[in-house]
């Protein structure tokens, strides 16, 4: 797996090429690629979770222009190794 940060800034011409890369992540969600994604919960950018290795994350970013729109920055891609989320008392997690 590899996760994909995104930094935003005030250039709302990224807007515009949102809907399509809403569409595109929705497909490759569709797929089992994308595991999860969504902003910082103060807008500045964004976090995303590809099943995939780095060969399919930079085809991934390659034929999405919203990753070179105007207003993103990719800020890096990591390789991540995730625990299970199901393991509550190993993440200390209370429901």
């Amino acid at each position: 797996m590899y996760v994909l940060e995104l930094a935003f800034d005030d250039d709302e011409r990224r807007l515009a090429a949102r809907p399509a890369h809403r569409e595109r992540l929705a497909r490759l969600y569709a797929e089992g690629t994308l595991v999860m994604a969504g902003p910082w919960a103060d807008g500045s950018g964004a976090l995303l979770v590809f099943r995939t290795d780095e060969p399919g994350l930079r085809e991934i970013i390659a034929a999405d222009p919203y990753y070179s729109a105007p207003g993103v920055t990719v800020v890096g891609y990591r390789r991540w190794t995730p625990l299970a989320l199901d393991d509550r008392d190993y993440m200390n997690i209370r429901s």
